[in-house]
Order: structure tokens, then C-alpha cells, then sequence
């Protein structure tokens, strides 16, 4: 097979483009092509640093340790540039996204053209200062995927209407093509490269069972899309790659679980998550609203939201989504932090706003779930009737079960410090992220003790963040909580003269400084938690106390208020 002609791939490189004619022509008898199989290994971590490599077709990937992708390396890129110049070993592993062509050049050969022609040099050197600065700046974020393969778990699932109708949805972004065996059978990469180029996304769809073209799949695809039918027993995928993080390697791996009605099974998802190992995401799909969810999750383009703790001032969260709803604002994944959790979960079981408020009120304000006071052995309250008010809430709702992607936090004192819980019961581990301790007993769960995530993490935009959330909006409880006194004193005076209240003397009560200290240790990393928010808004709550309830309908005001005044604002900045 006579050798390509890589001619316009040289000169459109950012390493040897800026080389005039005789250093091309010097060049391109030195550089060696080859075939890399989509998920082999093209170097390891730590090997020698013998050669540069520039990708003609296909992509690699460049990963800190087996399944961190740090970059990617496309077409007319290049990766190795450091090590030819520095000489030191392999700082990462570099892999092949899908079947991929490259041209490598070896070290021997590098350093004669540099001999010869020192201008080739210079090149080499940018591309090095560059990947070194990116080095110390911290790893920077992979790209978003282009490339999906959707393997259904068994051949009833109608995975070709499935795949069309979110290649709909793609396209907000760019085009989108559906490539399947009959289409894709008995090609070589260079053909499926082509396709690749020409659209932003490519939808490898396996409908026919046939092993080979399912291996292709897998190979070309950056994410794994692995529907199933939902009222289905679980059972293994034909092939075991799907189910093992750590044979699926780079690709994060989505179960779309599909419904006949709008409402997800309970208990479906637990079941078919039992089939895997490793991280995990899945995805309920009833209506076209939900594929638009799922092409948004998976391709990097989804909105977040991530609501913070702050007690009684927390009811101030129903007025911001109020207005964000009225704005046009939607969500496709929820976070957040004792009474933002709870109020979060609402949101992603997919409740109306006004059946929410109503259920909070009857809840928190009538039924006073922190007026079982006990002798204060482990909290000031049993805590029996937060649990029970959660449980009538949320019922037997597993944290899968949610409608949006969810999470919470809460504080392990076992050891772990911040957990982020996406797993389980949903009233238990929303009882575990408001225990706000001396207050409310902790949760014991196997062995492990679980207080109010406030202590380590109030607004968790971070977590957020880290799954590829595009646009995070953020609901904080930034209210001044200070506490103040207007008394001199060192020591509790006898309680006769506490009995007897003085109005200038004003002391903190017992309930308001163990709410104020279990919030006291986020916020050091508070203010970087709000910048990594691209929407952030706080009403101003200083006239709400931490436990003042009954003023939950100033509360709902004030955060409608400031969130409406907030968007108009924004919106009058824009034009």
C-alpha cells in the first residue's frame, strides 16, 4: 500500500507548520505511519520519551493514571513534545479514543532534522512550554464528547427510534449522524474519520446483536449509552466491557433506563445498576423532555443546580425557584446541603413548586419537627420527628429513583469527612445532610457516624462541577449569621437572672450557637465555592432568624424578591 501523502497535515500542524519547503521535504521521509485500534495503548506512564507523534486520523487520549482523561489529542495534533525536548520519561499514558492513524517521528531522527534544520526546533519548544505551563496551571478539562456508542441491553429495546430522536436533540449544538452496521460494516477508519470530521456528533448505533459491529462501537466511541427497558428483570449486556470500569476505561458509561410512563419505576434503578461495577450514571427516559435532558447530560451542555443550608432561611429557596421558573430557567441535575437538600429533592422527584411549599409548611411550621426534646445525652431533640416527617415526604423514593440526577451532602465524623450521597434511601441520607449536631442526633449507619454537611461543604457547586455540569446556579443562604450580644459575660448567670430578662441584655440561645458552629468550618471555602457558581444569588435574610419558621412567608417573599430584581438586572446588563 503506497505511503499517504501528509503533506497538508504538516503544514496545518502547530508543531512543524512554520517549516519552510526543504525542512518538509527532510521530514517527511523520517516519519513512520501507523495503525493504533481504538482502546490500545500507545505509551505508558513512566516509558522512555523515544518519539513525537502527530494524529492524521482518529484521536488519542492522554490520561493520569486508567481512566482521568487530562487531554485530548485530535486530528493534526501532537503528543511526546515534552520528553523530546527535556528528555524525562512519560508523564502520563496516552491511548487511542477509536481507531486512529499517526505518524510518528523518533528521537534519532528529531535530532539530526534539528541538526540540519534548526528551525524545526522551534516548534517542538512552543508545543513543550505550552503543555508545561498547562502542567502547572493543573490539568485542564477534557473536551466535551462527540462521539456515542448505543448498545441496548437486549433487542426489544427500540434503540434505533431511541437513537434518532436524541440525534434531534444534538443538534442544538452542531449536526449529528447515526451511523449503523448496515451503514458502517466492512469500512475502514479512514472512512469512519471522515464521518467524524464532518459531524459534531456521531451516534454509533448497534440495532442487529452483531458482535463484531458492536466491538466497533466501542471502539469509536468517547461515552457509552446502554438503554434498557426499566420494567425489565436486570441482566448482563451481551458483552462484558460495558459493566467493568475498569475494561470500559475513558468511557464514561450511561444507563438509559426507559419507562412507559413519565414516572420512574421505583426500584428500577437499583436493580439495573446492581449489573455494573465502577461509577456509574443513569438517566430515566419517559418523554421527548427527558431525551432533551440526556442529550444535554451527555454532551456537556447541562444546567445544575445547587441550593445551600441556612435553617429557617433556607424557605427563602421556594421564592429563587419560583422566579427562575417564571424566567424560563430549567435544571437537568440538583445538589445541595441540609434543608437545601431536602428542598433539592423536591425539585428532582419533579414536584410542582406550589405542592412543595405546601408540603414544607405543613411539615416544618405545623408539625415542628424539632420539638421533641429529650435530655440533651447525644442532641438537644430525639430527632424521631424530623425522621418521620421525612419519610412521610419522600416516602420509600431510593435516591435513583429522582427524576433529575441528585445528590446531597453530609459529614462523616468516621473519618471520611465530606460524603456525597447519590445512592439509598432518600429520607435517610436527607436526614443525615440536616444534622446539625448537638441539635439533631447523628445518623448510625454501618459503623459510620453522619452529621449536617454544612460542617464541611454548604453550597457543593464543587461537586457539581466535577461531573461536567456546564452552567451551575446557585442559591446561597449568605445572609449575615453572626451571632451578637449586647452582654459582658464569661460565665452562664444564675438562672434567676436569666428568668429575669433585661432589655438591653441580648444572649445567644442555645439551639442558635449550635446551628451557628455547625456552619462555621465551610466557610473558608465559601467564597470559592460561589465563584465556581455562573448564576449565583442570595437573598439578603438578615430579619429571618436560623429557626424562626413561622416567618416562612418572608422568607419565600424575600427570595423571590431579590431573584426577580437579580435577573432583571442581568438581563438589562446584556443589552
Amino acid at each position: 500500500m503506497p505511503m499517504p501523502d501528509f503533506s497538508a497535515l504538516l503544514r496545518r500542524s502547530d508543531v512543524f507548520g512554520h517549516l519552510g519547503e526543504e525542512a518538509l521535504a527532510a521530514l517527511a521521509p523520517e516519519l513512520r505511519w501507523f495503525s493504533l485500534p481504538g482502546g490500545r495503548t500507545l505509551f505508558h506512564q513512566g516509558d522512555p520519551a523515544d518519539a513525537l507523534y502527530l494524529v492524521w486520523r482518529g484521536s488519542l487520549g492522554v490520561f493520569d493514571g486508567a481512566t482521568h482523561r487530562v487531554r485530548l489529542v485530535a486530528a493534526g495534533d501532537s503528543v511526546g513534545e515534552i520528553g523530546l525536548v527535556t528528555g524525562e520519561g512519560r508523564q502520563y499514558t496516552a491511548r487511542a479514543l477509536r481507531d486512529t492513524e499517526l505518524l510518528r517521528l523518533d528521537r534519532a531522527a528529531f535530532e539530526a532534522l534539528s541538526r540540519q534544520h534548526p528551525q524545526a526546533m522551534l516548534g517542538v519548544a512552543r508545543m513543550a512550554i505550552a503543555r508545561l505551563q498547562q502542567r502547572l496551571q493543573g490539568d485542564q478539562p477534557p473536551d466535551a464528547p462527540r462521539t456515542f456508542a448505543l448498545l441496548p441491553a437486549s433487542p426489544d429495546v427500540p434503540a434505533r427510534a431511541l437513537a434518532m430522536q436524541l440525534a434531534m436533540e444534538l443538534e442544538s449544538w452542531g449536526n449529528c449522524i447515526v451511523i449503523d452496521a448496515e451503514h458502517g460494516a466492512g469500512r475502514g477508519s479512514d472512512w469512519f474519520a471522515e464521518r467524524e470530521a464532518q459531524a459534531r456528533f456521531v451516534i454509533y448505533l448497534d440495532s442487529t446483536g452483531d458482535d463484531h459491529w458492536r466491538q466497533r462501537c466501542l471502539r469509536q466511541a468517547d461515552v457509552l449509552l446502554l438503554p434498557a427497558l426499566a420494567a425489565q428483570a436486570a441482566h448482563p449486556w451481551p458483552e462484558a466491557l460495558p459493566r467493568h470500569p475498569s475494561r470500559a476505561g475513558h468511557r464514561p458509561r450511561h444507563l438509559v433506563l426507559l419507562h412507559a410512563g413519565r414516572q420512574p419505576s421505583l426500584g428500577a434503578a437499583r436493580r439495573w445498576r446492581e449489573m455494573f461495577s465502577g461509577e456509574l450514571q443513569h438517566h430515566h427516559v419517559g418523554g421527548r423532555s427527558d431525551i432533551a435532558r440526556l442529550a444535554r447530560l451527555v454532551s456537556g451542555h447541562a444546567r445544575g443546580l445547587v441550593l445551600a443550608g441556612g435553617g429557617a432561611r433556607g424557605v427563602a429557596h421556594f421564592g429563587a425557584l419560583r422566579a427562575l421558573h417564571e424566567a424560563g430557567h430549567a435544571f437537568d441535575a440538583v445538589g445541595g446541603t441540609s434543608i437545601g437538600a431536602i428542598i433539592g429533592a423536591g425539585v428532582a422527584a419533579g414536584w410542582e413548586l406550589d405542592d412543595m411549599a405546601e408540603t414544607f409548611r405543613r411539615h416544618f411550621v405545623e408539625g415542628r419537627p424539632l420539638s421533641d426534646w429529650t435530655v440533651p445525652v447525644v442532641a438537644l431533640t430525639r430527632g424521631r420527628r424530623a425522621a418521620a416527617m421525612l419519610r412521610r415526604a419522600f416516602g420509600a423514593l431510593d435516591m435513583e429513583d429522582l427524576t433529575l440526577p441528585f445528590f446531597c451532602v453530609s459529614t462523616c465524623l468516621s473519618g471520611e469527612g465530606m460524603v456525597v450521597h447519590r445512592h439509598g434511601p432518600l429520607w435517610l441520607w436527607l436526614r443525615a445532610s440536616s444534622a446539625i449536631p448537638g441539635v439533631l442526633p447523628p445518623v448510625l449507619h454501618q459503623g459510620r457516624v453522619y452529621v449536617d454537611g454544612a460542617l464541611v461543604d454548604n453550597l457543593p457547586t464543587d461537586v457539581m462541577a466535577s461531573h461536567g455540569i456546564a452552567h451551575i446556579t446557585a442559591i446561597d443562604i449568605r445572609a449575615e449569621i453572626s451571632l451578637l450580644t449586647t452582654a459582658e459575660e464569661f460565665a452562664t448567670p444564675p438562672w434567676w437572672q436569666l428568668l429575669w430578662k433585661r432589655q438591653d441584655i441580648r444572649r445567644p440561645g442555645l439551639v442558635s450557637t449550635l446551628v451557628r458552629a455547625a456552619m462555621v468550618n465551610s466557610e473558608g471555602a465559601s467564597e470559592h465555592r460561589r465563584e465556581r457558581a455562573d448564576l449565583l444569588i442570595t437573598p439578603p435574610l438578615e430579619h429571618i432568624g436560623m429557626l424562626d419558621w413561622k416567618d416562612w412567608q418572608r422568607a419565600m417573599e424575600a427570595g423571590y424578591r431579590h431573584t426577580m430584581e437579580q435577573l432583571e438586572a442581568d438581563a438589562a446588563a446584556l443589552l
